[in-house]
């Protein structure tokens, strides 16, 4: 896993890095585990445009992933690792003993042919869900669920992970890829290892053409509108427009907008540092 860079033979290569792709082992995706993908191009039912800079991008097709791991005690045998066009990890197919086929998100270091499992009676080895009371204090893990039977919503993206802490009865301490460090029920499950494509932050599209085949259109400064377009627009010459703020007019730097009876707020022991 890693990235290349080009030689500058045009403007566009000059600053381009991307991801070599030396991990995966197929370009194709299971047909049984893709759906079609629309694209809203930032519209709604209507045809009213409701989030701006969206539209273009080429064509995708949605992968089926499982987030939730919920296959207990029946193993797995891992066939290919893919490139998916949805998110920045790679995804692995596995084939179950029961002839089952599913996509999970692919740990850093999972082999070809590597046998997981999930449950109880799992081990704890990289690719494997536990639930969060069998898995030793210390580890790094992944994919972990906010509720249990959920399926996972935290540390999903590539290279990211979170370290088991403590327990405390019912309650598990974890340190959050953000810093954070909350409570989660040890009820809840969690995959072995840290995600794959670490190097994805390396990555530099080098052009504006390469945004927009991602179906990103050009973001307009606030202090580039006018003053009925944005509270920063306006003025004389090449005005500053005073404090950074949404167009709303919340601030957009240092301005707290989480509530304060929140009742997530409990489990919070720490909030992630500025």
């Amino acid at each position: 896993m890693g990235v290349k860079k080009f030689n500058p033979v045009t403007p566009g290569q000059r600053f381009k890095i991307v991801n070599d792709f030396d991990t995966l082992t197929a370009s194709r995706p299971e047909k049984s585990l893709v759906v079609t993908k629309k694209r809203s191009g930032g519209r709604n039912n209507t045809g009213k445009m409701t989030m701006r800079y969206i539209g273009g991008g080429h064509r995708k097709k949605l992968r089926l992933i499982d987030f939730k791991r919920d296959k207990h005690g029946i193993e797995g045998v891992v066939k290919t690792v893919e490139y998916d066009p949805n998110r920045t990890a790679n995804i692995a197919l596995v084939f179950y003993k029961d002839g089952e086929k599913r996509y999970i998100i692919a740990p850093n270091g999972i082999q070809v042919g590597q046998k997981i499992t999930s449950g109880e009676k799992a081990t704890p080895e990289i690719g494997n869900a536990l639930f969060l009371k069998d898995i030793p204090l210390g580890t790094l893990i992944h994919n972990i669920e906010m509720r249990p039977g959920q399926g996972g919503k935290l540390a999903r993206s590539a290279g990211s992970y979170a370290q088991l802490a403590a327990r405390d009865g019912r309650y598990a301490t974890l340190k959050m890829p953000s810093g954070e460090t909350r409570t989660i029920l040890t009820a809840c499950m969690a995959t072995i290892g840290t995600v794959s494509n670490s190097d994805h932050d390396k990555e530099s599209h080098g052009k504006a053409g390469r945004v927009r085949w991602m179906g990103r259109r050009p973001r307009v400064r606030g202090v580039a509108m006018n003053p009925v377009d944005h509270p920063m627009g306006g003025g004389e010459g090449r005005a500053s427009g005073g404090h950074p703020r949404s167009r709303k007019g919340l601030y957009a730097k240092g301005y707290k907008t989480r509530k304060k009876k929140n009742l997530s707020n409990k489990y919070i022991i720490e909030r992630r540092k500025k």
